[in-house]
Parts: C-alpha cells; sequence; structure tokens
C-alpha cells in the first residue's frame, strides 16, 4: 500500500485480513526472519525459518517428581 499518513498505514493493518502489508514498497522485498505467507485459503502456511522450524516441531513436557537430583 501506498501511503504517507501513518494513521491510515496502521488502520490498514488493523482492519484488512492479510498475511502483510508492506507500506511504501512492492511486494518484493522478502526477509528470511519475516513468516511470508496468505491467510484463510491462501497457501499453505508460512515461509521463513521460524515458520519452518515452528513446521517440523513440537512442543513436550516432562514433570519430574519425588526425585532427588
Amino acid at each position: 500500500m501506498f501511503t504517507r499518513d501513518l494513521r491510515t498505514a496502521f488502520r490498514a493493518h488493523k482492519v484488512l485480513e492479510v498475511g502483510g502489508l508492506m507500506v511504501g514498497d512492492v511486494p518484493s522485498c522478502r526477509a528470511d526472519q519475516l513468516p511470508y505467507g496468505g491467510v484463510k485459503a491462501s497457501g499453505v502456511g508460512r515461509e521463513g525459518v521460524r515458520s519452518a522450524t515452528d513446521d517440523f516441531t513440537y512442543e513436550r513436557t516432562l514433570v519430574l517428581s519425588g526425585l532427588e537430583l
């Protein structure tokens, strides 16, 4: 989106149902640390280092009780 008004940019980010919003540039800019992808039925998830790591891992919990360490 192209605007010089920060209020407009923040409002657009709040109300639009999109995976990302680029203000003042075209969406050809990519950075590996930023998640990239759509919402709803647009695509199959997110791209990027953290998103890929999250896709291939899951959290587990181990509780140890009554043991002397």
